[in-house]
């Protein structure tokens, strides 16, 4: 047979702004009309402004935020979310002139 399947809407602000050397938060906030399972997971990735791939650069799964242990961020983010608050927001900090791109936030809540 076939699952249900029920949507997770996720909102992030459209556009935020930072200058170098401070930090900023990238708020991730999601809701569903199912639980939120303690399969949950949130993936941020990052696509470099003019680079047509994107990277992940932060997983939260089983309870554990794991800051991706390559590239430049790996010194510079702080988990900031609570999945239980339907929160997924992350902090970067001393930021840098090659931030400047497109982060996106991926929520999936199985099954």
């Amino acid at each position: 047979g076939v699952s249900p399947v029920s949507p997770i809407h996720v909102y992030t602000q459209r556009e935020v702004y930072g200058t170098v050397g401070s930090r900023v938060t990238l708020s991730c906030s999601f809701w569903s009309s199912e639980w939120i399972s303690d399969d949950i997971s949130i993936t941020w990735h990052f696509q470099a402004e003019g680079s047509r791939d994107a990277i992940s650069i932060f997983h939260y799964a089983q309870g554990q935020p794991y800051i991706d242990d390559v590239g430049s961020f790996k010194e510079r983010m702080e988990w900031a979310g609570n999945p239980r608050r339907r929160d997924g927001s992350i902090v970067i900090h001393n930021l840098e002139p090659t931030d400047n791109g497109t982060f996106t936030c991926d929520v999936k809540n199985p099954p």
